[in-house]
């Protein structure tokens, strides 16, 4: 993954709060964060969030009460978390965790004034995907 180098720093503790809905997470140099799973969510690294370039994201909502049902290792370099609406795909390496935890006011203001500019709230439902008739039927 990029960014992971020999002085990354790695998580010393992870513990999943599922009533507060944050994952904890201590790192070797001392630093720990509490980062929310929405903006997990909303943030995810994977292909259905990223997209596959610039421009090709896909802007999530109706993450407020979204959960982590399961929270599976990947190597020793990252973990995968199983959202309670299904999403399993991202893989959250230790510096990407730790970008998170420590941007997480800017992350915040970056989501919020990404949402007002599409017209859209934080608790709004995700539009249905290949939602409408108008497909394969033409």
């Amino acid at each position: 993954m990029a960014g992971l180098n020999s002085t990354t720093p790695t998580p010393t503790d992870i513990t999943v709060h599922q009533q507060s809905r944050v994952l904890e997470v201590a790192f070797s140099d001392g630093a720990r964060f509490r980062i929310p799973f929405e903006l997990m969510r909303v943030y995810s690294p994977s292909a259905e969030v990223k997209g596959h370039g610039p421009g090709q994201e896909t802007l999530q909502t109706g993450k407020r009460e979204v959960l982590i049902t399961a929270l599976a290792p990947v190597g020793h370099y990252a973990v995968q978390p199983q959202f309670s609406d299904g999403h399993d795909s991202g893989l959250f390496s230790w510096d990407y965790l730790y970008d998170l935890g420590a941007n997480q006011a800017r992350l915040w203001q970056d989501y919020e004034a990404r949402l007002a500019a599409a017209g859209l709230s934080r608790d709004q439902p995700m539009p249905i995907k290949g939602g409408g008739s108008a497909c394969a039927s033409h």
